[in-house]
């Protein structure tokens, strides 16, 4: 999806009937972590007055965002939707447009189907709830959650030197790795993590969208037990009786410095990483691609822990690190080029950058078995040295950092 931009007459240009509609609906029952949200309320009106959300029950306010999967826009209740004797609050909602018989001409209507069914089953603060999705003619809607704070790569530009400082990065860099994690416990490899893609809520804490590029598959939890003992013995003791892939490696790959201060586990780990997973698309965008991507041998989840330690070179640096004149310099970088990184840290922040730029070398590890994030997933990343101090399970109470919006 492109960059959000304003185009309050961009609605217009579509022309939308008030037959030929079928929507179906989720509940907040369905949603017990963000069922609570004010959003429902007036959806949950509609259905039970209605029975069904159609287009004339919204107005179109504004397009706020578009690429070759469709276009988004800001919308609200209608007003002569609801009886007046209900009062709920004002809310917009976001409202995803995309034309069925364009993308079946491009063979891109798997794309969309996929989003719509990943969207429906997401539960999660730091990802889009689907309130309503409706088809009228040969356009398919979908309607989620509007964040009015705009995107990451929008709100980096406006920064002093373009980029955040490093605890602003920490804290955004923190909740897509929480978003990342969920959405890899549900089978869901990501596969188009950019700054452009991560939204801000009115709240400040981010958001997560577009999944057209998403793979689903499967994945079997394991909930681990630790009892004891030193890094390594824990690192055996819990992990060894697993069956994962690249188990013939392990060895080498647990023996490595890295591995010895990442692994170290609570009591109780719970692991769900989709490490089977396998996929020969060439999907995502340029400078994000993994090298497994570019090669066109199959890949799996370690592109989105690939994506991941792109994304926070480009939160810290304002640049992607691999970076060339054209596509193909581009890619050729991402192959054969190691990561370097500029000297911009000022004195009192060297040693945090430091443990960045370790994290970063860590996850952007050519070889996609001895990558970071590749066989433990959010686990390891979680307990790399440059989240030391971070309290996972109360992230979502932690203030946003303050920047120039």
């Amino acid at each position: 999806m492109a960059t959000p931009s304003s185009d309050s007459s961009s609605h217009s240009k579509l022309s939308f009937s008030h037959n030929q509609s079928s929507s179906s609906l989720g509940s907040s029952n369905h949603k017990p972590h963000k069922g609570n949200h004010p959003a429902w309320a007036p959806i949950d009106q509609l259905l039970s007055e209605h029975g069904q959300v159609e287009i004339q029950h919204l107005k179109l306010l504004h397009r706020v965002g578009g690429g070759g999967m469709g276009n988004v826009y800001v919308c609200e209740i209608n007003s002569t939707a609801i009886e007046s004797n209900h009062h709920h609050p004002h809310c917009l909602y976001a409202m995803k447009v995309v034309d069925r018989d364009e993308l079946k001409a491009k063979n891109k209507l798997r794309r969309h189907e996929m989003e719509r069914n990943i969207l429906s089953m997401l539960d999660h603060p730091f990802l889009p709830t689907l309130y309503a999705e409706f088809d009228f003619f040969h356009y398919s809607c979908l309607v989620m959650e509007y964040c009015p704070g705009g995107d990451l790569l929008t709100l980096m530009q406006r920064q002093p030197n373009t980029r955040f400082p490093l605890p602003s990065a920490k804290f955004y860099a923190a909740e897509v790795l929480v978003a990342l994690e969920y959405l890899h416990m549900m089978g869901v490899i990501y596969r188009d993590l950019k700054p452009e893609n991560v939204l801000v809520q009115e709240d400040g804490h981010i958001m997560l969208t577009d999944f057209d590029l998403s793979l689903k598959c499967d994945v079997s939890p394991k909930l681990l037990k630790c009892n004891g003992g030193s890094v390594m013995d824990k690192y055996y003791h819990c992990y060894s009786h697993l069956s994962l892939p690249n188990k013939k490696n392990k060895t080498k790959a647990s023996s490595s410095s890295w591995r010895a201060e990442a692994i170290q586990k609570p009591q109780v780990q719970l692991w769900a990483e989709p490490t089977d997973a396998r996929s020969g698309s060439f999907v995502g965008t340029r400078e994000y691609l993994a090298p497994e991507v570019i090669r066109g041998l199959g890949h799996g989840n370690g592109v989105d822990w690939w994506a991941f330690g792109v994304f926070l070179y480009e939160l810290l640096y304002g640049k992607t690190p691999f970076e060339g004149d054209c596509g193909g310099t581009t890619m050729t970088n991402i192959l054969q080029q190691a990561v370097s990184f500029p000297r911009i840290c000022g004195r009192d922040e060297c040693e945090e950058m430091g443990k960045a730029q370790d994290l970063i070398r860590k996850l952007l590890v050519k070889d996609p078995n001895k990558r970071m994030g590749s066989l433990w997933g959010a686990v390891e990343i979680k307990r790399h040295g440059f989240f030391k101090g971070l309290d996972w399970a109360l992230i979502r109470s932690l203030n946003p950092p303050q920047i120039k919006a």
